[in-house]
């Protein structure tokens, strides 16, 4: 049974505190990370015309900047909100990528590894649930809202680790509702008994008949329909206020919903803000986006804070690579793996951090302190008290890290 963290009387949320608590004993001492949040902005966000403003430069493109909770560091105009609430997030400005192809750095951006045609690798979100107890509850651990198309997959570690895919939360939550009466649908399940008993008759004495995945699969299916731990899923539950902070937005719908998730004791929610390529008229279209992301990211800061979650919360917001300083003949700015910025906030980051900085005129590529994406993903692991270091043997019996980077000590908490 889940336990809500706001409305006194709610009844459907789990005793997250019960779990936490749990937990807390099989995590190394200091590690205060349980829960995941990742806000991927999807087509690539400018850095200059975000958290990386370089206003009045010939690089600037027109943006105008807009002081933040951290004293001297800007933001361009349009993120009033999210600058407001810089004291308890970490901005790193130096973020490298080595694939600037959207479909191969989003495989690096949630795996931590580039593309490898032997090998799929799993996302940051995939692990998390893989290496942490499994939480109990009757709705899947691994949530991913407004997908694109590369979600985020459980890799090696199979199928089961795979997120479940969701739409705009205001919509219904698919493949959750039977097809059929109640009558034909126990009729068709013990149809389907006929069926694993034939099939197991005859194998090898050993196998687990009551275990197997395909039947374990089939129960928590059945077991999430009828749950009414599903209300974490809708927003519409949230209060008018609640709503209107976020947005009228599916990706403000699809923050909120990413919090209520998390009380309810799921792992890892990603949400995706698509429509960042700006290869054409790059400051408006990038200033459209903004708009949106500002009240949905910050009020999901806030909340996370308000409801006592933000300090056991990773949030990692960021797109797949950056934007160029050159801006092209249709006003655009194309593809800038190597020196881009990333928000990090919650379980453990340090707040009011800014790391790395980029060439105020464009001629360097290589930033000031250089954060590559497996460092990122090391960190965060480390901060789940998840030796980052493990290798996992694969199916085909190749040894693999969960990462290949290294802990960036200066966005810890300490």
């Amino acid at each position: 049974m889940l336990r809500g963290a706001t409305a006194a009387g709610v009844s459907w949320l789990t005793p997250l505190a019960d779990i936490l608590a749990a937990e807390a004993e099989k995590v190394p001492k200091g590690k205060s990370a349980k829960s995941l949040i990742l806000l991927w902005l999807g087509g690539a966000a400018s850095q200059l015309d975000t958290f990386d403003p370089h206003p009045t430069t010939k690089i600037g493109g027109g943006v105008k900047s807009i002081d933040t909770a951290i004293k001297g560091v800007q933001f361009a105009a349009g993120l009033e909100q999210t600058a407001s609430v810089m004291e308890d997030v970490s901005l790193i400005r130096s973020m490298v990528s080595r694939e600037g192809d959207h479909e191969r750095a989003f495989y690096n951006i949630k795996t931590g590894y580039r593309p490898d045609p032997t090998l799929i690798h799993p996302s940051i979100g995939a692990v998390t649930c893989h290496e942490l107890p499994e939480a109990k509850i009757e709705i899947p651990t691994h949530v991913s809202i407004l997908p694109n198309q590369w979600p985020a997959r459980g890799g090696y570690f199979g199928a089961q680790f795979d997120a479940f895919q969701m739409y705009d939360p205001k919509g219904s939550i698919p493949d959750v509702k039977a097809r059929v009466s109640d009558e034909r649908m126990q009729k068709r399940m013990e149809s389907l008994s006929v069926v694993e008993k034939a099939f197991a008759a005859g194998r090898l004495p050993n196998l687990d008949r009551d275990k197997t995945l395909h039947q374990l699969s089939i129960e928590r299916a059945r077991k999430m329909m009828t749950s009414e731990q599903l209300k974490a899923f809708d927003v519409s539950l949230a209060t008018k206020a609640e709503r209107d902070a976020y947005g009228d937005t599916a990706f403000g719908r699809g923050c909120l919903a990413a919090v209520r998730l998390i009380q309810a004791g799921v792992r890892c929610v990603e949400v995706t803000l698509n429509g960042w390529d700006t290869h054409a008229n790059n400051l408006e279209g990038q200033a459209t986006q903004v708009k949106i992301l500002d009240a949905a990211y910050a009020s999901l800061i806030r909340d996370l804070k308000r409801h006592g979650l933000l300090s056991s919360t990773v949030v990692v917001c960021g797109g797949e690579f950056g934007r160029t300083p050159k801006i092209n003949n249709l006003g655009g700015r194309d593809h800038w793996p190597h020196a881009f910025s990333m928000l990090v906030a919650g379980g453990g980051f340090a707040g009011g951090r800014v790391i790395g900085s980029t060439d105020p005129e464009g001629v360097k590529k290589e930033p000031e302190k250089p954060v590559f994406v497996e460092d990122l993903h090391a960190t965060v692991l480390d901060l789940f008290g998840i030796d980052y270091l493990k290798e996992l043997m694969t199916p085909v019996g190749r040894p693999m890290a969960l990462s290949k980077g290294d802990v960036v000590e200066e966005l810890v908490a300490g």
